[in-house]
């Protein structure tokens, strides 16, 4: 009996020192950078289902089962209360941005060794107090991570660092966002750059600095989301990061664009032309550097998981480690 317990002790220790040596399900991303790993995440990850509305496949529970750290998503005010709505509440709504935000606290708490990046869009320019007040009320707000001042590329803290931390939530607002007033949701554009959304070329031939506004992208990560900017929004030439439009529109009745769902197994491939991989390298020689984030519509068609390795120079992982 006691050679047994012994054998279960030990079992255990392992267990939880194998556990205890990944991050986001890689032990080799734990001594890199946040701002030297390659995340493909959700674009729309609220809005799931059929309807040309809705750009994921998977909620965003299955989402983060299945491996996506960044998960991008639209807010709209309905009622005096933050919502999960696509362009307008009455075409699509997908709830409470409280219950999309709890839904990772559950997560990250299960899951301490994964840093997850949320971008959201304001879309209505709603005061920056009721995005700080859903964090609390969710109780994401105690994970989240403040950065003594704003960081350049090679500033950031190392996944691990941030894990150790306890503040493995890092979130970006498109606009509206303060340090002064909410200093764990930090202003998307004073650290990355975006490519151009609403794509219908499905050879995605082009990487160019589509937002923000008077810069050349010099020192910024690179993303891509849907939203937009003010009119006067100043950009100070600071360090940033890329993030990469990787989904793909068509049009239809003369001119309206909507997610181009067949084709997602030829976008979200890992190589091939139009795939994420082509997108990458196509960034990466005209930039300099590999994209730090990018977004793609139907996560679960295509191999976003081998793309993202491939990105990251990983070895395969099994599946649920995005």
């Amino acid at each position: 009996m006691f050679f047994g317990l012994c054998i279960a002790t030990i079992c255990c220790f392992v267990g939880f020192v194998s556990s205890q040596g990944t991050c986001n399900g890689n032990a080799a991303l734990c001594s890199r950078k946040y701002s030297n790993v390659t995340q493909v995440g959700t674009h729309d990850s609220a809005f799931v289902g059929e309807f040309v509305t809705q750009n994921q496949i998977m909620s965003v529970s299955e989402q983060l089962a299945a491996g996506v750290r960044f998960l991008q998503t639209q807010t709209h005010v309905k009622n005096g209360v933050l919502q999960m709505c696509h362009t307008s509440c009455d075409l699509e709504d997908a709830g409470t941005l409280v219950k999309y935000l709890s839904t990772i606290k559950d997560f990250i708490e299960l899951n301490p060794n994964e840093v997850i990046t949320i971008l959201l869009t304001n879309g209505d320019r709603a005061p920056l107090s009721m995005f700080g007040a859903e964090m609390v009320n969710s109780g994401l707000a105690k994970y989240a991570f403040i950065p003594p001042k704003q960081l350049a590329i090679d500033e950031w803290p190392t996944l691990q660092e941030l894990i150790k931390a306890g503040t493995p939530i890092v979130m970006f607002l498109d606009y509206g966002a303060s340090s002064d007033q909410v200093p764990y949701i930090l202003d998307e554009f004073k650290y990355f750059f975006e490519t151009p959304f609403d794509v219908t070329d499905p050879n995605f031939s082009s990487c160019a600095l589509d937002r923000p506004p008077a810069s050349d992208g010099t020192n910024l990560m690179m993303v891509t989301e849907k939203s937009s900017l003010p009119f006067g929004y100043i950009v100070t030439n600071v360090i940033k990061n890329q993030l990469i439009n990787h989904f793909l529109d068509r049009s239809i009745l003369g001119g309206i664009l909507i997610p181009d769902r067949d084709a997602s197994p030829r976008t979200n491939a890992a190589t091939g032309a139009g795939s994420i991989g082509a997108h990458s390298d196509l960034c990466r020689q005209k930039w300099g550097r590999k994209p730090n984030m990018i977004l793609i519509d139907y996560f679960g068609n295509g191999d976003a998981l081998t793309a993202q390795n491939n990105i990251n120079g990983l070895e395969a992982q099994p599946k649920g480690n995005l």
